[in-house]
């Protein structure tokens, strides 16, 4: 038994699909098998959830926004003070580098004119420093000495 079939007859459900789908692209007819597919509370969920970031997104935003804003505000009232302090820097700098060449000359002057005076005044002021060196280290000494003493009230009990 041979079966032939006929494209005119079909049932009634294929040609209802066929029908139903005449006025849509194949991609169309594609996405709408796929969104029987899917589980539209999953896809709520997920709306849900991309909403919700978009918010922190769209709050965050704001925040950097207003910091910006306020960076920008402080900027603009410091910026004139910041170039005066870095031109008085600049001018300082020149006036120490001016000071420091009259120096160097005054004392090569004084070593051509005075070597031995000279030299006994650079050695008796190193030995000024470095007894003020040794002071100074004391004193930070003594202070290391006070706040271990004070961190450590067992100690200051056993020494009494």
């Amino acid at each position: 038994m041979v079966f032939e079939m006929d494209d005119s007859k079909g049932t009634p459900e294929s040609d209802y699909s066929i029908e139903c789908f005449q006025n849509y692209t194949a991609p169309e007819v594609f996405i709408q098998g796929l969104a029987g597919i899917v589980n539209q509370q999953d896809v709520e969920t997920m709306i849900r959830a991309q909403k919700q970031m978009l918010q922190r997104f769209e709050k965050t935003n704001e925040m950097l926004t207003n910091c910006n804003a306020l960076s920008a505000s402080r900027l603009k009232a410091v910026g004139p003070e910041f170039k005066k302090h870095t031109q008085l820097l600049q001018d300082m700098k020149k006036d120490l580098d001016y000071i420091f060449k009259k120096i160097r000359a005054i004392k090569l002057k004084l070593s051509a004119q005075y070597p031995e005076a000279l030299a006994e005044a650079q050695r008796s002021s190193l030995a000024e420093e470095c007894e003020e060196d040794d002071q100074q280290q004391q004193q930070v000494n003594e202070c290391d000495k006070n706040i271990v003493d004070e961190s450590n009230p067992s100690s200051a009990n056993n020494q009494d």
